[in-house]
């Protein structure tokens, strides 16, 4: 059975803090010391309840401390436990290894042989399966692991039983195929369970995997692929999104012509099972298989014996700003960091249902495949969170009793300005948290979530990456939920913000840093030698310390509130603010649908604050528009952040994970070309980079004219 779920309520304490219920003033036992404030608690929106509280993941995870090591916590007090798990790293990272169970599996010579970073090695001399740990949660084999749902149709069960089976298949026949330790293979897939199962299986073979969606064009594609040159490529021959089908068998052609170390194909029919019947690809050297012919051979499950520390995946970067970087992430560091992640942070356990909205090519959609390393059942979805409308995620999670699911923030925020209602329209009674991600958040769609989505969901925001495949800060059932915050910092995650010169700061506003290692940072990226392109992606600005690449703030309870990406940053006369600061002010006014503003050094030593508006149906941008923009900049931010330039754009181009493409368009703004700054394929809209270019080419009267248009009496 479910945890039970929180109260909703204005008065319940915080763990570690005291609650008036009449002011709603509360006494704070920060990480700074105890102090009192008088201070209204601010939006709060949810607390747990002492059953969520004392039910948790977590909190058994300190009874265990408790007996197994001797450790007391005060009631709860996530800041004690996060103090600790951040200060003494091996007691940590073993008391988890040995909590999920690790230990019956594999010893291993030392916790932390290293500590610096790059570098670190973890857990020397254990082995250990990623595949393996997935498949290993026992119970009812009959039970669903795997719910799949396309727009066209499902839901679809593959239960625990058969997807052991057709790993078993399918890593057989990657092995008679010649594929063993250390070899890569690919995916062209959607969200569907046949990537779930390619992985595993190129994971029991000790294979490293990578996957490309294909909604990516093929340049993004062979971008990617070619820097691995796998031997197996998996594709599908389609995708479903917004109504229709899209057939990719010409791009995987285009594909195979691209990868000349690929020596068999696996064609897998989504769209059509009898689409495999003919041949995918031009090449004659080249062997094509059919998804059911793999599927027809029984084999008995079997697993490398593989180091905790050997390569598992290659995710990428987005590919905005230069060539895709390719990500090289373990074994045991992945098993490890997702068994506390999704188990110690946002509480998933086996009775869940997990479905988290996602393309194979976002890291959250293996975030989404760590979930059985906890026994829970995923729910797979391809296809528009907004089919048939704009409920449709929600209406997935109906059909297939979701009780935790992902989402970016893009789509809440689509939602609320629909205005939708989804409590209304949907039955979300099994619904016990939200998972956000993807950006920050405005207050006011917090705000809808408890309003119109459900009254008493536990929401979950975290801020993590494809860097570590995991979660910097996010969620804690032992902490209540306020608008704007990120309830904490994971355990284990020395998270802090600094300023320039490296100084802690709290309740200040500096850059995201990590102190000390995590186990899934990167073994390497993919073709850097020297470690060049990584130690300059993370560890130029603090050497020896991790610059995550956003600004953010936390507070003295812990709490975390993002303001975006530290090189975006918009810098007026040496006050900085961050970009999403911007959009929660613009982005609430009717006549604005987007928005992407960009701060940008210009090669005459001049600096230009542009932004950049997607209409509301029906809106002009007039003075009488650009009037109110400036009016609550302003007076919500800063009189000195009011903008030089607003002009209407068409669309916000997006990484295709929806990112909104701050960096290439200031540095399109800056000078540089459209071509150098994202890669075909790696965007939506990439049409809009041409208009930024047009755009840049005629700045310099036009940012004349726009300022002092647009800045009536701002100083």
């Amino acid at each position: 059975m479910a945890a039970s779920r929180g109260v909703h309520t204005r008065t319940r304490p915080r763990p570690g803090g005291v609650v008036n219920p009449e002011t709603e003033t509360e006494t704070e036992n920060t990480d700074l010391g105890t102090s009192t404030s008088t201070n209204p608690v601010p939006d709060l929106l949810w607390s747990p309840s002492r059953s969520t509280a004392e039910g948790s993941n977590v909190a058994a995870f300190m009874r265990r401390l408790s007996t197994t090591r001797g450790l007391s916590f005060r009631d709860g007090d996530y800041t004690e436990l996060w103090r600790w798990s951040t200060t003494d790293l091996p007691a940590f990272w073993s008391a988890v290894w040995e909590f999920y169970g690790l230990d019956a599996v594999s010893g291993y010579d030392d916790v932390l042989a290293d500590a610096s970073m790059p570098g670190a090695s973890w857990f020397p001399g254990a082995r250990l399966n990623f595949a393996e740990r997935c498949l290993a949660p026992t119970g009812d084999d009959d039970r669903p692991a795997l719910i799949s749902v396309t727009e066209a149709g499902g839901p679809t069960e593959t239960s625990w039983r058969q997807l052991r089976d057709e790993v078993a298949a399918v890593a057989a026949a990657l092995r008679a195929m010649g594929v063993g330790p250390g070899d890569r293979v690919a995916g062209y897939l959607p969200n569907t369970a046949h990537a779930v199962i390619a992985l595993l299986a190129s994971a029991a073979v000790g294979a490293v995997w990578t996957v490309c969606s294909p909604d990516f064009g093929t340049t993004g594609v062979l971008a990617r692929l070619q820097q691995v040159g796998p031997t197996v490529l998996f594709a599908a021959d389609g995708y479903f999104y917004a109504g229709k089908e899209f057939d990719r068998r010409p791009e995987v052609a285009e594909i195979m012509d691209g990868l000349p170390t690929v020596r068999h194909l696996v064609a897998i029919g989504h769209l059509s099972a009898s689409s495999t019947a003919s041949p995918w690809s031009r090449r004659t050297d080249a062997v094509q298989h059919a998804w059911s012919e793999l599927l027809a051979h029984q084999a008995e499950l079997s697993f490398a014996d593989v180091p905790a520390g050997h390569p598992l995946w290659v995710l990428w970067s987005s590919g905005t700003t230069g060539v895709p970087k390719g990500i090289v992430q373990s074994h045991g560091g992945i098993v490890v960091e997702l068994l506390k992640a999704l188990g110690l942070g946002a509480d998933l356990r086996s009775e869940d249902r997990y479905f988290f909205h996602t393309s194979t090519s976002w890291m959250v959609w293996n975030f989404m495949v760590g979930g059985l390393l906890h026994g829970a059942t995923l729910v797979l979805y391809d296809g528009s969170p907004t089919h048939p409308d704009v409920n449709g995620v929600w209406k997935v999670a109906e059909r297939t009793r979701a009780t935790m699911v992902g989402v970016g923030a893009a789509y809440l925020v689509a939602a609320e300005k629909a205005d939708a209602h989804p409590a209304a329209a949907v039955d979300l009674s099994a619904l016990r948290s939200v998972l956000q991600t993807g950006s920050a958040l405005p207050g006011s769609t917090w705000r809808w979530v408890y309003e119109r989505l459900h009254p008493d969901v536990w929401l979950q925001s975290i801020c993590g990456g494809t860097d570590i495949c995991s979660v910097l800060a996010g969620g804690s059932p032992l902490l209540p939920v306020r608008t704007g915050r990120i309830q904490c910092p994971a355990l284990g995650v020395a998270l802090a913000a600094w300023d320039p010169a490296g100084r802690p700061l709290v309740g200040e506003q500096g850059e995201l840093v990590v102190t000390a290692p995590l186990p899934s940072m990167p073994l390497h990226f993919v073709d850097d030698p020297g470690n060049r392109r990584y130690l300059a992606s993370y560890f130029d600005v603090y050497p020896g310390v991790w610059r995550h690449g956003d600004w953010v703030t936390v507070g003295p309870d812990l709490s975390v509130v993002v303001a975006g990406r530290s090189d975006s940053t918009l810098n007026r006369m040496g006050v900085r603010m961050g970009s999403a600061d911007i959009y929660a002010v613009v982005e609430q006014l009717p006549q604005i649908a987007d928005s992407v503003v960009i701060g940008a050094e210009l090669p005459d030593g001049d600096y230009v604050m542009a932004l950049f508006v997607v209409l509301a149906e029906g809106a002009v941008l007039d003075d009488a528009l650009r009037g109110s923009i400036a009016v609550a900049i302003k007076g919500e931010l800063s009189p000195r952040h009011v903008p030089d330039v607003v002009d209407a754009i068409a669309a916000v181009p997006r990484t295709l994970t929806g990112k909104k493409l701050e960096v290439p368009v200031k540095r399109i703004i800056q000078g540089a070309r459209a071509a150098d700054v994202s890669a075909e394929g790696a965007v939506t809209h990439p049409e809009m980079l041409v208009w930024f270019e047009d755009f840049a080419a005629g700045l310099g009267g036009r940012r004349r004219y726009r300022r002092q248009e647009v800045r009536p009496g701002a100083h």
